[in-house]
């Protein structure tokens, strides 16, 4: 993990994004892809359950973003249920790019092309820090669970 090395295009606007939110977060650059939450944990040395999966869905015919526990699996019906609609299916990588910016497995909970509604797992909240990706499967960060919350104006649910 180096700070030393450049940040990707998609990370640099992640960063500027934190910025003007005012977090301080440092975004890592691992040597390798951390684009499922075994690989993020492995490569950081976190509980796997520690690692915040950005997720989009396909809610009602809207993408929305439920950041999970990489300790378990959503379950749609769970998070159908937990935000109160019909019909919840995983987005196709093209929605997950048009309504990001970003590419499955380095989507960030911010630095978007415009602010996603935004679902927080419920099982995050046990850890004191937790790891997202920041905007490519190469680069992470370390956030709270309070500060993913007002980062994001992320709903609390459950997801499974």
């Amino acid at each position: 993990m180096s700070e030393a090395a450049p940040l990707p295009e998609r990370s640099r606007l992640v960063r500027q994004h934190l910025e003007s939110a005012g977090i301080e977060s440092e975004i890592r650059v691992l040597p390798d892809s951390a684009r499922t939450a075994v690989e993020a944990a492995s490569a950081i040395g976190c509980d796997v359950a520690a690692i915040a999966n950005s997720l989009v869905f396909v809610a009602d015919g809207e993408p929305v973003l439920v950041m999970t526990s990489g300790g378990h699996r959503a379950d749609v019906g769970v998070v159908a249920a937990s935000i109160g609609a019909g019909r919840v299916e995983m987005a196709p990588a093209s929605v997950v790019r048009e309504a990001t910016g970003q590419a499955i497995g380095g989507v960030a909970p911010v630095g978007h092309p415009s602010p996603l509604r935004t679902y927080i797992d419920d099982a995050l909240e046990q850890f004191e820090e937790i790891w997202a990706a920041a905007g490519h499967p190469h680069t992470v960060m370390p956030l709270t669970f309070e500060t993913l919350r007002q980062l994001t104006n992320g709903q609390v649910i459950a997801v499974a």
